[in-house]
Formats: C-alpha cells, structure tokens, sequence
C-alpha cells in the first residue's frame, strides 16, 4: 500500500508539472523591432522618440457633470445617462468586467476572455504596492463558471502586473487556448497550456473568428525594482483585433498615442467596435512619460477617428481600477465626455459601468 500510494503521488505531480504547449507566430519582420543590447534583444514601439499630440485639454477638463452620479467628487460613480444602442451590427457581445478585462461573445458561439485580473496583483507585489504606494482595487464581478467552462480563447495584450495574472491562469485552467505577445510564454506555470505566441500582424483562427495581434504604443517589465532592468522590454506588447467574416472588433491594449493607430486602419479598414483605455495618463511629476505610454481621453477620441471607429467603448477608469496615474476613479470618463461635446466629436461612445454588457 505505501508503494502504491507513492506511484500514485508522483504520476499526480508529474501531471501537475506537464509541459506546456507553445507555438510562435511570426509577422512581417520589419513591423517587429529588436533592440541589441548586452543582456540580449528587446523590443521597441514602431514609432520611439517624442510624439506629437494633435489635441490637449488645457483648461476645465474634468468639469461636472449630470450623467455621472458619484458618493463624492469623481469616486465612487455611475454613468447613469439613457442610451441607444448603437447599431454596427457586428455579432459581438462585450461585457466589461473593470479595468482592462472583457469578456466577450460572438453569435457564432465562440467566447473569449481579454486581459483577465480578477482581483488585485499577483502575490507578493499585491501587499508590496498597498503598502507602499496604495495601489488596492475594489475587486470587480466576474464571469461565471459556466462561462469560464465553455471558453474558447484567452488573449493577453501585454506582461504587466494590471493586465497577466498567474493566479486566474489557475482558476480559468487549460481549456482554452491562449494567444500572447511574443516572449510571454516563459511566464507561464507548467500544467499543460496551449500557448500562442504572437509578433505584431500575426494571426490565428480560434474556430469562427480569426484574432490578429497588433502594434501599441508602451513598454514590458515583470520586475518592479528599481534599477533592475532585467526584463524590460523582453516580452512583445500590443493589442488585438477580433474578425468574423469581415466584422471587427479592436481592444488597444495599452497604448499611448502614436501613428500606428493609422497604420492599423490602412490595414484593416474601419473598425466596427473599438475598445479603447482613457487612464493612467496623469502624474504629477512625470506626465510626459505616463501620457507617452496611455492615451488621455481626447487621444483616445483621436485614435477612435484614425482608426475609423464605428462605435467607441472605453476603458481603464472606474470603482474596480487600481488609479494608477489617474486624478480619480472616474476623472478620465469626466474629461472623455467634456472633450467629446467640446469638440463635437464624431465618434459614438457607448459607456459602459463595470460589470455591465451590451450587444452590438
């Protein structure tokens, strides 16, 4: 019996430890920049060095507001306004479930789960950052077993702590595939997981719909310690475009401002629905790098016109983020809507609260 209870132990542990399954899709080579360096290659935006921003709010940014009802000034608040639903006609169902994370549906049956972090960083940066810098979110609602069980894809747009949690890689388990940036896979446990590693304009069929991987506008790190540069930019980032039979849909990822929004539309053409993120722009003492790498909300609302957006969905604000560079937990949906009637801005929005959902 002990024998026995041994073998058994160990096949469980080695079943536990298996290999994960990893393939890698290649793009046009010169849409992936790699920067040589002594530690090896990293890559690089399509467009580095000091952009050129066509709008900027300067004045009256976060004006009040009727439509957003909040328990005190930009915290704590609900979009509360009627809407029509826009009709694009696109077949997608999007739930937003905070943050960056969407889930979402497609009438042809097949679902797919964006960015998933359903509760605060990976342990122990989570206690680290509430001890030193307060970054402690509300956690969100979740999708549910049912939808975690019939999953058909999981897409991850970049390594960071806010976007790639280890700990819902466990709760969501091998079931779906997963399509990641390249160099992601190394940071996954071990158990069995198809991975799908990705450079830019790669794409991969997940049974109706085809999901090709596009450029953004940021940077990659996993350790956050100063002076350690170890993994910078090791790992690929960008954003994803989702297709059914010419129909799409974008998530950005994150992304500051920069001409690859125009690069994506001459490739692809309008865009149905566009979900795109409108925080973290905001620092103090260091806003040029913060908006360089996240768009402000009339950079979004540019980006939106650039690509050609038929409806915008934004994303990034809320009572489940994290504020990080934000004034608020709404301030960026305050100054989205002020600069879209400011401007007499084009672009449909559709706002949505966390947790809510809406077919288009």
């Amino acid at each position: 019996m002990p024998y026995a209870i041994f073998v058994l132990t160990a096949l469980l542990l080695l079943s536990g430890c298996a290999s994960n399954q990893v393939t890698r899709l290649d793009g046009p080579q010169t849409q992936v920049r790699l920067e040589p360096n002594s530690n090896g290659q990293r890559f690089d935006n399509l467009y580095p060095g000091k952009p050129s921003y066509p709008l900027t709010c300067d004045k009256n940014c976060y004006a009040p507001r009727t439509d957003i009802q909040c328990l005190s000034p930009m915290e704590q608040c609900q979009f509360t306004a009627q809407q029509s639903p826009p009709t694009v006609n696109s077949g997608f169902s999007i739930q937003w479930l905070g943050h960056a994370s969407f889930y979402i549906k497609h009438a042809s049956g097949t679902s797919v789960l964006i960015d998933p972090v359903s509760q605060q960083f990976d342990w122990p940066v989570d206690w680290g950052f509430r001890l030193a810098a307060g970054f402690f979110r509300n956690e969100p609602e979740w999708i549910n077993a049912k939808q975690r069980q019939d999953l058909d894809a999981v897409l991850y747009s970049h390594i960071h702590y806010d976007h790639f949690n280890k700990a819902d890689i466990d709760n969501i388990g091998t079931g779906p595939e997963y399509l990641v940036p390249l160099g992601f896979a190394e940071h996954f446990p071990s158990g069995g997981y198809r991975i799908t590693e990705a450079a830019w304009f790669a794409q991969k069929q997940v049974r109706d719909l085809t999901m090709h991987f596009v450029p953004a506008n940021h940077f990659s790190n996993r350790i956050w310690v100063p002076f350690i540069y170890e993994d910078d930019d090791k790992t690929l980032w960008g954003g994803w475009i989702l297709e059914y039979q010419g129909k799409t849909l974008f998530f950005a990822g994150d992304t500051g401002y920069s001409p690859h929004f125009k690069d994506i539309n001459r490739r692809y053409g309008q865009i149905d629905v566009c979900l795109l993120p409108i925080a973290s722009y905001h620092h103090p003492e260091n806003g040029n790098w913060y908006r360089y790498v996240h768009t402000t909300p009339e950079d979004a609302l540019i980006a939106a016109q650039e690509l050609g957006c038929k409806v915008m969905i934004p994303w990034g604000y809320g009572n489940a983020s994290w504020k990080m560079g934000d004034v608020s937990s709404h301030s960026a949906l305050f100054r989205l809507l002020n600069m879209h009637e400011r401007t007499d801005s084009p672009i449909q929005l559709h706002i949505l609260n966390e947790g809510e959902q809406i077919s288009l």
